[in-house]
This record gives C-alpha cells, sequence and structure tokens, in this order.
C-alpha cells in the first residue's frame, strides 16, 4: 500500500480552510437520507454535570452542510492569527491560531482544546478567518451544542522556522513528533499565562486528523496528566510499533507501547474514528482500538461507512467530539 506524494497529499489535507461550505462525503443510501436530519442539541441530564457521560451515546455522522455554513446573525468569536511564542523545544520562535469563543472576556475562564494538522498542514488549516473548524464551533456554540472554550491551532513543525520549505517527508515525520513536547512544555505555558484559561487536565483536550491524529493520540498518552480529552481521526501508524508500513519512517513507533493510565489520570473521553473508504488508516486505527480495549482502556472507536481520508470527514468528527467534551 503506497502513501500519497507530498503533492496529492497537500491537496487532500490543506483543503480543510476553504471547506466552510463544502458537501458531504460518499454516503451510503441509508446515511444520505439520515442527512436530512438537522442537528438538534443534545439533552442535558438533570443530574449534575459532573455525572455526564460522553460514552453514553453514539457518535452522528450525518451533520448537514448547514452546521459548515456562514449563517447571518452569529457571532464567530474572534480568529487570533500568527500568534508567536518561543519554543524550547524547536529552539525557535513558532506559531499558532488562536480561537477566542464568542462573548469572551478576560475575566472569564475557558476550557482549552488543542489542534493538530494533518501532514504537510500549519496552524491556519482548521482555525482561521471562515475556516470549517471555526464556523462549525461558532454554530455550534450558538445552537447550545457545545460549551465555550478556546480553541488552538497547533503547526507540529518544530524546528528551525527558516529550514522548513527544504525538508523532506521523512524529516518533517520526525520533526512533528517533537510537536508532542512542545504542546506541553511550550505552548501549555504561553497560553496559560496569556489567557484566562481554566486549569487542569479535565480542561484540556487535544485532537487532530491523519498525521496529527497520531500526535494527538501520543500527546494524550504522553501527557495523561495534562490531556482529559482525546480526539484521533484516522491516525497514521507511528504512534506504536504495528505491521503498517513496516520499515517505512511512517511506522516508526514513538511508544513500544501505549503508556498505562492510572486511576488519576484515565481519559475522560478517548474518541477514534475511521472511515470505510480511508486508503490509508484503517487498519492501524482499529489496530490502536484493538490494543487500548486490551489495556482495558475505555474508548469510542468509530469505523463509519462511505467516508474517505478528507476535511469532509474531520468536520465530521469534530463536531462529536465538540458535543462531548468539557460537559
Amino acid at each position: 500500500m503506497k502513501r500519497m506524494t507530498s503533492a496529492i497529499l497537500a491537496a487532500a489535507l490543506l483543503g480543510a480552510v476553504t471547506l466552510g461550505a463544502c458537501s458531504g462525503g460518499q454516503h451510503t443510501e441509508a446515511s444520505k437520507q439520515a442527512a436530512t436530519t438537522a442537528a438538534k442539541p443534545i439533552e442535558k441530564s438533570t443530574a449534575d454535570e459532573a455525572a455526564f457521560d460522553p460514552y453514553a451515546t453514539e457518535n452522528r455522522y450525518d451533520i448537514t452542510d448547514e452546521m459548515f455554513d456562514k449563517r447571518d446573525g452569529v457571532d464567530y468569536g474572534t480568529v487570533q492569527t500568527d500568534v508567536t511564542y518561543y519554543s524550547t523545544t524547536a529552539k525557535d520562535n513558532k506559531q499558532c491560531n488562536i480561537l477566542l469563543p464568542a462573548g469572551y472576556s478576560e475575566s472569564g475562564h475557558y476550557p482549552v482544546m488543542y489542534v493538530f494538522h494533518g501532514f504537510g498542514g500549519s496552524h491556519s488549516n482548521q482555525i482561521d478567518t471562515d475556516s470549517y473548524l471555526t464556523l462549525l464551533y461558532g454554530n455550534m456554540l450558538h445552537d447550545g451544542l457545545t460549551v465555550p472554550m478556546i480553541i488552538v491551532n497547533v503547526d507540529m513543525y518544530t524546528d528551525k522556522l527558516a529550514d522548513k520549505s527544504s525538508k523532506t517527508e521523512e524529516e518533517l515525520r520526525y520533526i512533528y513528533d517533537k510537536a508532542i513536547d512542545d504542546i506541553a512544555v511550550d505552548l501549555m505555558p504561553f497560553i496559560e499565562l496569556h489567557y484566562p484559561v481554566k486549569p487542569g487536565r479535565e480542561n484540556t483536550a487535544v485532537a487532530g486528523m491523519s498525521e496529527g491524529g497520531a500526535k494527538s493520540l501520543c500527546t494524550g498518552f504522553k501527557w495523561l496528566d495534562k490531556f482529559g480529552y482525546t480526539g484521533s481521526f484516522a491516525p497514521d501508524t507511528g504512534v506504536i510499533p504495528t505491521e503498517y508500513y513496516k520499515g517505512t519512517f511512517w511506522n516508526t513507533p514513538v511508544f513500544e507501547e501505549f503508556p498505562q493510565p492510572t486511576a488519576q489520570n484515565t481519559p475522560y473521553y478517548l474518541y477514534m474514528a475511521v472511515g470505510s473508504e480511508d486508503p490509508w488508516n484503517i487498519d492501524c486505527t482499529l489496530y490502536y482500538r484493538d490494543v487500548l480495549n486490551n489495556m482495558g482502556v475505555k474508548n469510542q472507536t468509530d469505523y463509519v461507512e462511505g467516508y474517505e481520508h478528507n476535511p469532509t470527514f474531520w468536520r465530521q468528527c469534530f463536531y462529536n467530539f465538540l458535543t462531548k467534551i468539557f460537559r
């Protein structure tokens, strides 16, 4: 099985910025019929919010284009682009994009979701003016489907910025691995210093797609004491040893095995998903699921009919993740 070339892969994964109003992916007739159902607010339990169980409901993959379109009368918050911080991991300045929610106040206190891009992407793929995640989150917050939070789009490139354009795919893979430390050691302290965020793993999430999905899994498990919620959408190989793409740089594992959570740092919600038409990452996603199940680590992993490896799927995954975190 061959990986996509750099040009094709970049086109597939960098298309996220322009997908605010794109149509759905390939679906079965049943899912097309289900897609005519408008998204409905999640019913809140009458019990205390601490009793909310994110695993109690199935995820949805029939969310219509309306949820991803820009609407009149909706406040989509404020996007801060190219926010610069110094990374001791990269030994250079790095940048991120930050979405402050509608109604943001410096006197408030907000949970934070950190988002990794796909291979070849950047810190503006998911969070930018009118990007799909910016519009989705704004619509969901307006409709009462999620909670106010700060969203940080992380740049996985963690090395001397001036050299970025000259790096090969293999070099980028290992440079991206360093983002696992950069996010916890450098970026999180910067965000906590300059923004009114709620402390603690119960108020911190990480999510990503493809190579970013692999990095979100690695980050969530390396820093179990810092991240309570992990979303990994069609993650690449390279998290733990597998038989997939063996002998290539895609398969070089970050961990020899997943770190075992304790009672004190078990994820509040661990979500993985992969589409049935994904040409690369079905096997490794389901393998990660099986390993975690054998470890006794609770997770919600969905194998979804009709979806491919592209932003049409990522946005459905983000919808599900945003309904489950920080509740």
